[in-house]
């Protein structure tokens, strides 16, 4: 069935023309975009910046944060704050969370290229405490204070216990289940 707008043709149709093909290792073109797609999928990825596109964890970084607590995406703060958080792991919120020189060096890169720069996370938070930003604040504020408390929540440093998928970096807000 023809399309109104498309006119008649008065020539006959003739196949496309096949080109040459060349042999492809283990994998065709459309087995390449499969892979590429699933290995998107299963890699950890954090939302940047706020224009919508997604950094992959650090393996690395995941590895040695989330053995703690959730591995928070470096968007999150500003380079200064995740700065005085890597220079100071021997007390890390009351904990000794110490590593050796390579890795602080390789996750404090890492951390300051993905840092937040966006608006909202400009100001340094105090104590360089994610839960105590102002955007942090506005995004939490009808949570009532009894759920904080409670035994499934402990803290608002405690994201995966509402955010089904902080820890993939997603805190979508579609995405929230509050224990009860």
């Amino acid at each position: 069935m023809r399309h109104r707008s498309t006119p008649h043709r008065s020539t006959p149709h003739r196949p496309a023309q096949r080109l040459p093909t060349r042999q492809l290792s283990a994998f065709s073109m459309r087995h390449w975009g499969t892979f590429a797609i699933v290995l998107a999928l299963a890699t950890p990825m954090a939302w940047a910046d706020g224009n919508g596109r997604m950094v992959p964890l650090l393996p690395q970084y995941k590895q040695e944060c989330a053995a703690c607590h959730t591995a928070y995406p470096p968007t999150l703060m500003p380079a200064a704050s995740w700065k005085r958080i890597m220079g100071s792991l021997d007390r890390h919120f009351g904990t000794d969370a110490s590593l050796d020189a390579a890795t602080v060096q390789t996750l404090s890169t890492w951390i300051n290229t993905n840092a937040g720069t966006y608006k909202r996370v400009r100001e340094e938070p105090p104590q360089d405490r994610i839960t105590r930003t102002a955007w942090f604040a506005r995004k939490h504020d009808e949570v009532a204070p009894s759920t904080w408390k409670l035994p499934a929540v402990k803290s608002p440093a405690n994201c995966g216990a509402c955010h089904t998928t902080a820890d993939q970096g997603d805190f979508n807000e579609h995405q929230i289940r509050i224990p009860r």
